[in-house]
Parts: structure tokens; C-alpha cells; sequence
């Protein structure tokens, strides 16, 4: 299996936000007040044969690295461990001093997932997503194996 990693180019724009809608119910994602398009954040694309497999979005805010987006259509393949690879490489290049991100409490496998890659949770912010569906509404109720979507937890990995 020959994966390849590239930069987002334009012509991936759609199909990002229709891995987004379809992962995360939305065509935009909001991160602590901030609203994030497909065509805004700069990340990388994993391919196989030609064919988009996963992606990883990120953000750089003064010293920090926030990952916006990691989408994998291949689980347990290391293509999401070789995204957050490159994403905190490109961190580390420009300075940052933490990586960091958001997921939800239903998100069990992303949970285990950023502490086996090195993060730790910085933070628990208990019943934000009631607040977060009264500007973006289409968040669904509940989420994994049916556990309701409540809360968000944010994991950073220092540099």
C-alpha cells in the first residue's frame, strides 16, 4: 500500500467540505468562536492510487497549531498517525509551541487515538455543544454508538 501525502490544493476544496458534512454534519467547522471553511485552512491530503483517502486541516495561531480537521477513510491503516505527523512537523517549522485540538465526548476512538499519539487533555468544557447548536444547529444530538453529543474536550501536545 503506497500512501502519498501532498499539500491541499484548490481543486480539493469540495471535497473536503463533503468529508466534513459527512463527518461532522456541517460544510464548516467552529473552534472556540471561529469558523472554518474548506477553502480557508491550509493541511494535507493522503492518497492511494490516486484516490483521496484522508485529510488533515490546521490552523496556526501565533504560537499555536491547531488541527481544525483529521478525516481518515481507512482505519487502523497509520494514515491519520502520518497526518499528525506532518501537521506537527509543520508546527514545530513555524515556531509553535503546542499542537492542539478539539473533539467531542461521543468521540471515543478519537479520544484514545490523541493520547496514543502524545496528547494530553488540556481541557473539559462541559455542555458547549448545547451553546455551539444555537449558531450551527445541524450538530446532531447524539453521535457514536448513539452517546449524546455534550461536551468538548480539547487535547494539546506541547512541543
Amino acid at each position: 500500500m503506497q500512501i502519498q501525502i501532498r499539500k491541499i490544493v484548490e481543486s480539493d476544496y469540495l471535497w473536503i467540505k463533503q468529508e466534513w458534512i459527512q463527518h461532522f454534519g456541517s460544510e464548516k467547522i467552529i473552534s472556540k468562536g471561529i469558523s472554518y471553511y474548506p477553502h480557508k485552512v491550509p493541511g494535507y491530503i493522503a492518497e492511494m492510487n490516486n484516490k483521496r483517502i484522508g485529510h488533515i486541516s490546521y490552523f496556526i495561531h501565533e504560537l499555536d497549531c491547531e488541527i481544525v480537521s483529521l478525516v481518515v477513510n481507512m482505519a487502523n491503516s497509520g494514515i491519520g498517525s502520518t497526518l499528525i505527523e506532518k501537521a506537527v512537523s509543520v508546527a514545530k517549522k513555524t515556531g509553535s509551541k503546542r499542537v492542539w485540538l478539539l473533539t467531542t465526548n461521543d468521540n471515543s476512538n478519537a479520544i484514545r487515538f490523541y493520547q496514543k499519539k502524545g496528547f494530553n487533555i488540556a481541557a473539559l468544557f462541559p455542555n458547549s455543544i448545547s451553546e455551539l447548536r444555537k449558531i450551527q444547529p445541524e450538530i446532531p444530538l447524539l453521535g457514536f454508538d448513539d452517546i449524546p453529543i455534550r461536551d468538548e474536550i480539547e487535547f494539546e501536545m506541547i512541543l
